[in-house]
């Protein structure tokens, strides 16, 4: 699914134009966005949890060339499906 799928599905399920739709998509994703570059945690009752967690700097090795190397710190994003989004994506219940 891309985001004109999504841009199109709220424009069939809402009534509101796609012009609108598209503008609703976009700012759910701004919002989403610049609440996960502040750190924050989104919970979707329902569907998961979006979390940026910090990885340390760590010692890796150039598989080519077996040269240890180090890489830098950083924030990752990771996403914890809830239980419900579980057992639909299993087709159980």
């Amino acid at each position: 699914m891309t985001k004109a799928d999504l841009v199109e599905n709220v424009y069939l399920k809402t009534g509101f134009s796609k012009k609108e739709s598209a503008e609703i998509v976009e700012e759910v994703f701004d919002l989403m966005k610049f609440n996960l570059e502040a750190g924050e945690k989104i919970k979707i009752a329902g569907f998961g949890n979006f979390v940026v967690k910090e990885k340390a700097t760590r010692r890796g090795r150039n598989p080519q060339t077996g040269e240890e190397i180090e890489i830098s710190s950083r924030r990752i994003l990771t996403f914890k499906p809830s239980q419900v989004l579980k057992t639909a994506i299993n087709g159980e219940g």
